[in-house]
């Protein structure tokens, strides 16, 4: 049986990739943080583990109990956007955005990578065309883009490292979705998007160099 683990499952875009990969026989190991998240998840028919991803013992904690998996599908969908105004950052804004959408992954990503390797599986970060250096063309969502951008090249040196050794490297722009994020005037419903981008790691064939697609597979600029 195929496994997938999504990171950060608690709604949106997570949990119903999470209920889109069990709806297709897949075990799935999905993390919250939440008590009543875990629950739902538990519901549903995952295996559920806590996770705060700021939280480094917690992080740590992960890798431990996820000892000996092979991971298929391995997808860091944990983000935040922050303030909607531009300008002058607080310190606490850009702490809760570098740390949940940069460092995390920093930390998760090295942890995750063997466990995809070992079975030359896909590894996939929820990221954003708002991320993209050469197809940028406004400059609201200040620290957002620089969260994502600073994603991407979290993502583009995990796959020097681990693409070698088997793992598939995807940043995601899941698109414009009817989120608490995106909005109720978004273009794609939640499964839209998750159906997508699994559509886009099934076909995807195995590649060394990291990968920057949109959820229908077409590829964005750095």
């Amino acid at each position: 049986m195929a496994t997938a683990l999504i990171i950060g499952a608690s709604r949106g875009i997570g949990q119903e990739l999470v209920r889109q990969y069990l709806a297709d026989g897949w075990r799935v190991i999905a993390t919250a943080r939440k008590p009543e998240d875990t629950n739902a998840l538990h519901a549903m028919g995952a295996e559920v583990h806590t996770l705060d991803v700021n939280n480094v013992e917690a992080v740590a904690g992960l890798g431990w109990k996820l000892d000996g998996e092979e991971l298929d599908v391995a997808f860091l969908n944990a983000g935040v956007y922050g303030p909607r105004h531009d300008g002058f950052p607080m310190q606490t804004d850009f702490d809760a955005v570098m740390h949940t959408n940069v460092l995390a992954a920093m930390r998760l990503l090295p942890i995750l990578a063997p466990l995809v390797c070992a079975v030359k599986g896909k590894l996939a970060v929820l990221s954003s065309r708002m991320g993209s250096l050469s197809e940028r063309n406004n400059p609201g969502g200040s620290l957002y883009r620089a969260s994502k951008a600073a994603l991407n090249s979290v993502l583009i040196d995990t796959a020097h490292t681990f693409g070698p050794q088997g793992a598939t490297c995807v940043a995601f722009h899941p698109g414009w979705v009817r989120t608490d994020m995106g909005g109720a005037e978004a273009d794609l419903s939640v499964q839209q998007s998750a159906a997508g981008m699994r559509a886009t790691l099934a076909a995807l064939p195995a590649t060394t160099s990291a990968l920057y697609l949109n959820y229908d597979g077409k590829t964005i600029g750095w």
